[in-house]
């Protein structure tokens, strides 16, 4: 799958959405999920929370094992996705769209530039 040329990514497989209003829409990238497997539970941050780059802020398990979701820059949550709690199934079948797990207003906006293109995802990490 070619990654959404709109979006960033880390070298950790999150991927990082500018809504475009000084907030940043955060989730995991399709061959991220695809990895994990079949996701069975998600937990979440606590909305208000300040998190550094590269800090731990959520934890995905699938049938196969838990995985670590790292913050892809600093910021304060402004809101997480209620939806996973009952439907934790979305991060697979939509990981750009309705599988979102937070949004987050960035401290530094400007270090979005700092992480990978789709393209650079793809041919690097995502691979």
């Amino acid at each position: 799958m070619t990654s959404p040329t709109d979006l960033k990514f880390t070298h950790s497989h999150e991927w990082v959405r500018d809504n475009g209003d000084g907030t940043f829409t955060i989730g995991i990238s399709d061959h991220a999920q695809e990895a994990l497997g079949e996701l069975v539970y998600v937990e979440l941050p606590a909305i208000g929370r300040h998190l550094v780059a590269g800090e731990v802020f959520a934890v995905v398990e699938s049938t196969k094992a838990a995985s670590d979701v790292y913050a892809p820059l600093e910021g304060d949550v402004l809101e997480i996705n209620q939806a996973l709690a009952n439907e934790p199934q979305l991060l697979n079948s939509e990981p750009y769209a309705t599988g979102w797990l937070m949004r987050l207003r960035p401290t530094d906006p400007s270090a979005l530039a700092t992480l990978l293109s789709g393209t650079d995802y793809d041919n690097g990490p995502g691979a």
